[in-house]
This record gives structure tokens, sequence and C-alpha cells, in this order.
């Protein structure tokens, strides 16, 4: 069995991803933590899903979740003061010997955006910027097999659709569908060294050029 933590496990793309793996990965044990347990309580009677109720800035309750974990999947950006949520996550994961982190995170973090999307996506993310950009950077001095995942700006389309680009790339797309950015997290458990060590970019190609998110 292949044992995955997701934290922040209601988040919409993080709820997308659980559906897929408890229909598509019938040898993947889940454990949800996320702050109310009761929002998945339709989960609750699933033998392959444990819900822990806790606060990611909360060191040891982080550190019981991570015991006997496989891949660790953090399903939010990281804008806590002094990256409180990646250091917690990277020195439990350390103290546990789980080795496998995707974190989610944002376009933007090396000024690889093009254009006046680019222009107007930096005026966008700035407040929470330098925090995503350290979040990357902690990762990547980890000694963990770590994927940053840069998402665009995110729609609800009905469609699994992307290109992705690395972390010396240009961007390419200014949005993407939800259920795009899950297919790749998806993949990434099915296969650990699928996109390992690196930052990737994730959007529709078709709406490059675009100069503002398209929904």
């Amino acid at each position: 069995m292949t044992k995955v933590l997701i934290l922040g496990a209601n988040g919409q793309i993080a709820r997308i991803v659980e559906e897929r793996l408890l229909k598509e990965q019938s040898d993947v044990e889940l454990t949800l933590f996320l702050r109310n347990s009761q929002r998945l309580a339709d989960l609750d009677d699933n033998k392959n899903v444990t819900l822990v109720d806790g606060d990611i800035a909360d060191y040891d309750a982080v550190n019981a979740a991570m015991k006997g974990q496989d891949v660790v999947y953090i399903a939010m950006v990281d804008h806590t003061k002094d990256n409180v949520i990646t250091n917690n996550v990277i020195k439990s994961m350390k103290e546990n010997n789980v080795d496998r982190i995707i974190e989610s995170s944002l376009l933007g973090l090396y000024h690889e955006v093009p254009g006046e999307f680019g222009r107007w996506n930096d005026e966008m993310v700035q407040s929470g910027l330098a925090a995503a950009i350290n979040a990357d950077k902690l990762l990547s001095e980890s000694g963990l097999t770590y994927t940053t995942l840069r998402f665009p700006w995110l729609n609800d389309r009905d469609e699994v659709k992307y290109t992705i680009t690395h972390r010396n790339d240009q961007y390419v797309g200014v949005s993407g569908s939800r259920q795009s950015m899950a297919d790749v997290i998806v993949k990434i458990i099915a296969d650990p060294e699928y996109l390992k060590n690196d930052s990737v970019g994730i959007a529709d190609v078709d709406t490059q050029g675009e100069n503002r998110p398209v929904y």
C-alpha cells in the first residue's frame, strides 16, 4: 500500500485528488488532515481513509499524522509567517523518514510569466510572493524528493488539458482547470519519480497570450 498524507484535505483540488485516488488506485491509503474533519464525513466509512483534525501550524499534530506515510501533499500555498507550514512538514518528514513531498504554489516565483499578464500577475500575487518563493527554496534545499506545483489562475472547467513547464522555462498559459492540477498530483502519487526535484508550471496552453485569467 502507498500511504498518502494530504494536508489541507478539504481544498477544491484536494477533493478531486482524493476522489480520483480512491477510484483509480486501490492500493492507496489516505490520511486526510484538515481543521474540521466533519467536512469530509462522507469519506469516514471508507476503509482506505483516515480523517485527522488538526492545524498544520501545530508541529505535534503534523508529526503524529506523518508516521508511516510514503507521500505528502500540501494542498495549499504556504503564505505563513516564517513558512511555518513548510518548515513543520519538512522537519516532520525527516523525523519520520518520509521522503516524497508535493507542495502547491503559484506562478511567478521566478518572474517566469511573460508579457502583460506577467506584469498583472506580479501585481496580484505580490503580498504572498515572498513566502511562496521561500517555501520553494526550503523544499529545494531540504534533501527531500520534492515537487513544487506552480498553479495558474484556476477555473472549474470540466476538462483535463494542460502543458507542463519546468523551473528554467518561460511559463506557458495563464489559466487551467482544477481537474488538470489534480491530474498532475494523481500521476506523481502513482509514480513518485515523475517530476521529482523540480518546480513545474501547469496551465492550459490554449490560454497563452491572454492578458487576464480565463474562466
